[in-house]
């Protein structure tokens, strides 16, 4: 018997160095990775800056199931619960919602992939980095973009937009509710039906401020909102939230050209999500764990209630707000009515490098905070207070951190 198993193993060997042989073309130039031989490390950290946020534990377990295909019935059946919860946290009845492989920037360029073609009058409210975004996409695909330009910090009031819509008649507007850049929580009452009365569609986005802050997208007017899964909802990134009303729908079935992207062709999702009542057809291999996740995390919201999460970071704020003010530090927006409650920026202090006081947290507290981002770059730090992080003990963690770092870090006496 030992000696039937030593000669077939001499064989086997001496086939696989003749498979080898034949049918590898080339020798390999480039080593198995000695880094992919250790075991992967993931630190311990607070995550209160922008986003993402920590997972919850109940969304990482749903994140560690195993894998099915992307068109079995049980994933169909997630799917459309999913479909259900961007219902819920949207509070729309609009049939057409469903989640995207990719993040809120992807959601963004499926909106204005699909809504405009090129030649669109296209009017954009720039008051922070994705308003920046929004125009930049407008314009590669061809558009005649329009952009309404606030200094961070600042909103667009319906006076504004109402002079703006009546000049360049556009066919869509573009506001984000949560600038998360500046910290600006943008209003919305009264702006889809301004638009409707100029004959616009309105797109908003709401990454930062979905589950943080009140959004009613069918009473609001609202015809293409979409958010991320890795702020509020607590989930990781790499997927999207994304509703179209009826006009929307029918603007995009009415396109003379096909949108840019067949990835983000909001027909064939909307099929492969279940959206139009017509046999599902294959269009792309989703992210199924990532949607488990997903689900999960709109289970949790929906179990805990929209306004009792909207209660929960309100608080949460006004306690960090009062921490902050306590440490002698200036509060970014000067409105309290329009200061995101998910997202705060606080003007970066007198003499003081930002990176400087970031990478201190970091260091010695293990807390994650952020700089600002495009127009805000280099004035204000930004601290998140996002879903399970929306709590006073986060508040006092990172007022702790901040008051040290104060203490520690260089400050410039110019």
């Amino acid at each position: 018997m030992l000696w039937a198993l030593t000669t077939a193993r001499a064989v086997l060997g001496h086939r696989t160095a003749g498979w080898v042989r034949t049918m590898a073309s080339h020798s390999l130039l480039v080593a198995p990775p000695a880094a992919l031989s250790k075991p992967l490390f993931i630190p311990s950290r607070l995550l209160l800056g922008p986003g993402p946020s920590n997972l919850t534990p109940r969304v990482m377990a749903a994140g560690g199931l195993q894998v099915l295909g992307h068109m079995h019935q049980e994933v169909y059946q997630i799917m459309d619960e999913i479909k259900q919860g961007i219902q819920y946290v949207f509070q729309t009845r609009n049939p057409l919602s469903l989640a995207i492989s990719g993040s809120g920037h992807c959601a963004l360029e499926a909106a204005l992939f699909n809504l405009l073609e090129p030649g669109d009058s296209f009017l954009v409210g720039v008051s922070g980095i994705w308003g920046q975004r929004a125009q930049d996409i407008a314009e590669r695909i061809g558009a005649r973009v329009y952009p309404m330009v606030k200094a961070p910090g600042g909103h667009f009031t319906l006076q504004e937009v109402e002079e703006a819509l009546a000049r360049h008649k556009p066919a869509l507007l573009f506001l984000a509710h949560g600038e998360s850049s500046t910290g600006v929580l943008q209003p919305l009452d009264g702006y889809g039906e301004l638009c409707h009365r100029h004959q616009c569609l309105l797109l908003v986005d709401s990454v930062a401020s979905l589950g943080g802050a009140p959004v009613y997208m069918d009473q609001q007017g609202i015809d293409v909102l979409y958010s991320g899964s890795q702020k509020v909802l607590n989930a990781p990134p790499g997927t999207s939230l994304i509703s179209f009303s009826n006009k929307a729908k029918n603007k995009i079935y009415a396109r003379k050209t096909k949108p840019v992207s067949f990835y983000l062709d909001i027909q064939w999702l909307a099929n492969f999500w279940g959206c139009d009542d017509k046999p599902r057809t294959y269009h792309h291999t989703i992210p199924v764990t990532s949607l488990y996740s997903l689900r999960e995390s709109l289970a949790h919201l929906a179990e805990q209630g929209l306004e009792n999460s909207w209660r929960q970071h309100h608080e949460a704020s006004e306690y960090l707000y009062a921490c902050l003010q306590g440490l002698g530090l200036q509060l970014f927006v000067k409105d309290p009515a329009l200061r995101l409650p998910t997202i705060t920026s606080v003007v970066v202090p007198t003499g003081y490098d930002w990176r400087d006081i970031v990478k201190y947290i970091m260091d010695h507290h293990d807390i994650e905070i952020a700089g600002g981002l495009g127009p805000s770059a280099g004035k204000v730090l930004r601290i998140g207070l996002l879903g399970g992080n929306a709590t006073r003990e986060s508040v006092d963690r990172v007022t702790r951190a901040l008051r040290e770092a104060l203490q520690r870090c260089p400050r410039s006496k110019l």
